[in-house]
């Protein structure tokens, strides 16, 4: 699959590329954050039809999000967003997203940077580019897509225009799933009391208390399938729902760097993840999941969500060779080994992970230290080295919320606690 990016020039005009000279090409447009199963749902649509017709499958993703662009520019005098803008709200990465794209199946991904003078252009004008430009002979949406200047380019109006030029079509998908919910307008992460995935607050709710809690909280009604609501339940801790809602666990992305090593010295050597990570962080606690090491940092591969990287740790390629017959990766593949690959189930560069999220309260008062960091403890004999490598991490379910230990025997009680509880959710799963 091939990612190609756009960016408009100052008066909104993209120089759209030529992405066929014989073929038409299905596409559809918008944000896929997360690329939650109502995301999944239309792109699957766009492969089967163009499939069945010989076409080219596109995905066009507008970034960054246009509702962070336009809030953005309604507070600096219409200004874009910095090129460098850190979305921390954003659930998954542009790569992440066209990484499940290119697993579904899909020919193009566009990467569209989204600015204010691509969106003062009308609907009409820019489904005109698509078809002239780039070839569009099917668009495939959600059933409450909406695009163009003030998302005018609702699905009525844009079958209107089908109907009135006919030079494409307009297929809209269901996508709704299993309805709708509420989602507090501005609501804070909140860490969930004592051990175990915690439930959704909302599910435990008659119609009268959602009717109250919804007014009491200023909510907005959501789809079930949307990134609101999986934002929403990350930051309440219950990763096992967000996990049904995107059809997979949850994962952030970030490079590892060198820690405070104290892991190490008490026996339990965690990766440190930088500042800077890729997607949505959930709310502070301990974690069982997965870490999946997706190679150097240096390596552009790893960027691209799809093609070879230049190698992996000593550890890393040592464990691959002994792990190709149980993980079914084709030996002839280890020495290049794609995202995909090494995020496969039985790979031999994904381990089982105890996840820490927060600012280290046993130690924070001696240290003075009280950044947030991930660390994701790898439940393994064996030595890893992945300082200046990529690693993926995966949330499969809420341990416990962040606490204080009285030292440093106590807590290594805990971390092993963590680790064989984290042995017994992933083996179940």
């Amino acid at each position: 699959m091939k990612i190609t990016r756009l960016t408009p020039d100052d008066n909104g005009l993209v120089d759209w590329p030529t992405l066929s000279s014989h073929k038409r090409v299905v596409m559809t447009i918008g944000v896929f954050d997360g690329m939650h199963k109502g995301h999944q749902a239309v792109v699957r649509r766009v492969v089967e039809l163009a499939k069945k017709t010989d076409s080219l499958s596109v995905a066009m993703i507008l970034d960054p999000r246009p509702a962070l662009a336009h809030t953005y520019a309604n507070e600096h005098d219409g200004m874009d967003l910095p090129v460098d803008f850190v979305d921390t709200q954003a659930l998954s990465s542009v790569e992440q997203r066209a990484r499940v794209m290119d697993e579904l199946g899909v020919d193009r991904v566009l990467v569209l940077h989204y600015t204010m003078a691509f969106a003062a252009k009308s609907f009409r004008f820019f489904l005109g580019q698509m078809v002239g430009k780039l070839g569009m002979r099917t668009l495939v949406l959600g059933q409450d897509a909406a695009m163009g200047a003030n998302r005018k380019g609702d699905i009525k109006a844009i079958q209107e225009l089908c109907e009135a030029t006919r030079v494409f079509e307009l297929d809209v998908v269901d996508d709704l799933g299993p309805g709708y919910t509420w989602v507090p307008s501005h609501f804070e992460p909140k860490m969930p009391e004592g051990t175990g995935e915690p439930q959704d607050p909302r599910e435990a709710m008659n119609k009268a208390e959602l009717r109250a809690w919804s007014k009491q909280n200023n909510c907005r009604k959501v789809r079930v399938w949307s990134s609101s609501n999986v934002r929403y339940l990350l930051s309440q801790g219950c990763v096992k729902a967000a996990s049904e809602i995107l059809g997979r666990d949850h994962a952030v992305e970030g490079a590892v760097v060198h820690g405070e090593q104290r892991g190490r010295e008490i026996g339990f050597p965690t990766a440190n993840l930088a500042q800077k990570v890729e997607g949505y962080v959930p709310v502070d606690g301990v974690y069982a999941g997965w870490l999946v090491d997706l190679g150097p940092i240096d390596d552009d591969a790893n960027n691209d969500g799809g093609t070879s990287d230049g190698g992996t740790a000593a550890s890393s390629a040592n464990n691959a060779a002994q792990s190709t017959a149980s993980s079914g990766v084709n030996a002839a593949n280890l020495a290049s080994p794609s995202a995909q690959m090494r995020m496969a189930k039985g790979s031999p560069w994904r381990w089982p992970a105890a996840i820490s999220i927060g600012t280290k309260p046993t130690y924070s008062d001696e240290t003075g230290i009280n950044e947030r960091v991930i660390e994701p403890y790898c439940v393994t004999d064996d030595w890893l080295d992945l300082y200046d490598h990529k690693v993926r991490v995966e949330f499969t379910q809420f341990l416990r919320g962040q606490v204080k230990f009285d030292g440093t025997d106590e807590l290594k009680v805990a971390l092993k606690d963590y680790a064989d509880q984290t042995l017994e959710i992933v083996d179940a799963k």
